[in-house]
C-alpha cells in the first residue's frame, strides 16, 4: 500500500494537469462545433497541428523531468532546479522561432492537410492566431517537467488550471458571445497558454539558482531530446496521416474524427497521469542507486495501468449514446463517430499499460529504446494501414485499426524491454 499512496500522491494532482489542456480543447470543440461542421473541421485540422508542435518538443518535460528526478533522488534539489532554468531558456528561444516559422507556412499545411478550400482557409486563420501562444505552451511544459522531477505537483496544478479555466471562460463569450467565431476560439487558446506560462516563470524566477543560460546543460537535455523528438515525430506522422484521410473522406468523417481523437488524448493524458508519478518515483529511486526499487515499481505500475484503463473503457462505453451530442448535432457527423468509438474504448486497457511502462523507461532516461519501439510501430503497424485506407476508401474504421495496431505492437515491445531489465541504471545522470 505504501508504494501506491505515493503513486497516488504524484498522480492524482498530475491528472488534472495533464486534463485540463485536452478538457479545454473538448470544451472549445463543443463550442466551435455548434457553428458548424466547416468550422468544426477546421478546428480539427489547425488543433492537430498545434498539438503536433507541442508534442513534437515533450523533451522539454519529460526529459527535464527525468534528468531533475535523478538528481532530486541524489539529495541535489538546485541542480534539479537548474535544469529547468535551462529548458527553460530553450523552450523561450524555440517558441520565438516557430512563430515566424508558422505564419509563414500556416497556409500551406493547412492545405496540404484538408485541401484547397474553405476548410484550408479557416484552419489557416485560426492557426496563425493561435500560434502566437506557442513560446509560453513551452514554457509550461519545461515548467512541468523540472516541479514533477523534484516531486512538486501542487503548483503546476494551480497554474495549469488557471490558464485552462480562463481559456474555457473565454471560449463561448468569444466564439458566440462577441460572434467572432473560429477566431474567437484561437484568442481565447492565447489567453489561457500566456497566463500559465507567465505562472511557470514566475515560479522558477523565485529559486535561488544560477539564471544564466548554460550551453552545456542545454547541450545534454538536448541529447536526450533527440530521441523523445524522434519518437514524438513517429507520433505525428501517425496523427497528421490520420487527420489529412478523414478531412479526404468527408466533412462528417474529419468532425467525428476531431471528436472521438480529442477524447483519445484527453483520456491518454488522463492515464499518463500514472507515467508521471512513475518518472518521478523511478528517475529518484535509480538516482539514489536503488535498482530494485525501480523495478518493483515498474511491475506495481503494470497493474495500476491496466486496472485504470479498463475502469476508464467501460465508463465510455456506457457514453456511447449521449455523450457524442454533446459535442455537435450535427446529422453527418454524429452518423460517422461511432466508426471510430469503440476502436477508442477496448484500447483503453492497453493505452493504461503502455503509458504507464513508458513512464518507467522515460523515468530512467531509457529514450532510444522508446524512440525506436515507436518508430517501428508506426512504420509497420498505423502509417500502412491509414493510407491503405485512404486508397480503399475504408474511412474512419481503417484510422482506427491503424491505431489499434499501433498500440499493440507499442505493448508488446516495452512489456519485453521491461521484463528484461537492463534500463534500470543507477546514478544521477541519465
Amino acid at each position: 500500500m505504501g508504494d501506491l499512496r505515493q503513486v497516488l500522491r504524484l498522480a492524482l494532482p498530475a491528472l488534472p494537469v495533464l486534463a485540463a489542456e485536452p478538457l479545454y480543447l473538448l470544451v472549445d470543440t463543443a463550442v466551435v462545433g455548434h457553428l458548424g461542421a466547416m468550422e468544426l473541421g477546421a478546428l480539427g485540422v489547425g488543433a492537430i497541428v498545434l498539438a503536433q508542435l507541442s508534442t513534437q518538443l515533450t523533451f522539454l518535460s519529460y526529459g527535464t523531468t527525468a534528468r531533475a528526478a535523478r538528481l532530486h533522488g541524489a539529495g541535489r534539489r538546485a541542480d534539479a532546479v537548474a535544469e529547468g532554468i535551462q529548458a527553460t531558456w530553450l523552450a523561450l528561444a524555440v517558441g520565438i522561432v516557430i512563430i515566424g516559422v508558422g505564419q509563414l507556412l500556416a497556409g500551406p499545411i493547412a492545405r496540404a492537410l484538408a485541401g484547397p478550400g474553405d476548410l484550408a482557409d479557416a484552419a489557416t486563420g485560426w492557426l496563425r492566431i493561435a500560434l502566437l501562444g506557442v513560446p509560453m505552451i513551452l514554457v509550461t511544459l519545461a515548467g512541468n517537467g523540472w516541479m514533477r522531477g523534484v516531486q512538486d505537483t501542487g503548483r503546476p496544478l494551480r497554474y495549469v488550471l488557471a490558464g485552462n479555466a480562463t481559456s474555457a471562460v473565454l471560449c463561448p463569450f468569444l466564439v458566440h458571445g462577441l460572434d467572432w467565431g473560429l477566431d474567437g476560439s484561437a484568442v481565447a487558446n492565447v489567453a489561457g497558454q500566456l497566463l500559465a506560462g507567465a505562472l511557470f516563470l514566475r515560479a522558477l524566477l523565485s529559486e535561488r539558482v544560477e539564471r544564466k543560460p548554460h550551453l552545456t546543460i542545454m547541450r545534454a537535455q538536448l541529447v536526450l531530446g533527440r530521441d523523445l523528438i524522434l519518437r514524438s515525430l513517429a507520433f505525428q506522422a501517425c496523427f497528421v496521416s490520420a487527420a489529412a484521410v478523414a478531412a479526404r473522406t468527408s466533412v462528417g468523417a474529419v468532425g467525428a474524427h476531431q471528436v472521438v481523437l480529442q477524447l483519445w488524448t484527453f483520456l491518454a493524458l488522463v492515464l499518463d497521469s500514472l507515467a508521471i508519478a512513475a518518472q518521478a518515483l523511478v528517475g529518484a529511486a535509480l538516482g539514489a542507486g536503488d535498482d530494485k526499487r525501480a523495478k518493483v515499481l515498474a511491475r506495481k505500475l503494470t497493474g495500476y495501468g491496466l486496472v485504470f484503463g479498463a475502469a476508464l473503457g467501460i465508463v465510455f462505453a456506457a457514453l456511447a449514446g449521449p455523450l457524442p451530442r454533446a459535442f455537435t448535432t450535427d446529422s453527418v457527423v454524429l452518423q460517422e463517430i461511432p466508426h471510430a468509438w469503440w476502436f477508442f474504448v477496448a484500447l483503453q486497457p492497453i493505452a493504461g499499460v503502455v503509458f504507464a511502462l513508458d513512464g518507467v523507461l522515460l523515468g530512467a532516461g531509457d529514450a532510444r529504446f522508446l524512440r525506436t519501439a515507436t518508430l517501428a510501430s508506426a512504420i509497420v503497424g498505423f502509417l500502412p494501414l491509414v493510407w491503405i485506407s485512404h486508397v480503399l476508401g475504408w474511412g474512419l474504421v481503417g484510422i482506427w485499426t491503424g491505431l489499434s495496431l499501433f498500440m499493440v505492437i507499442r505493448l508488446a515491445t516495452i512489456l519485453v524491454r521491461v521484463r528484461a531489465g537492463r534500463w534500470a541504471v543507477v546514478g544521477a545522470s541519465t
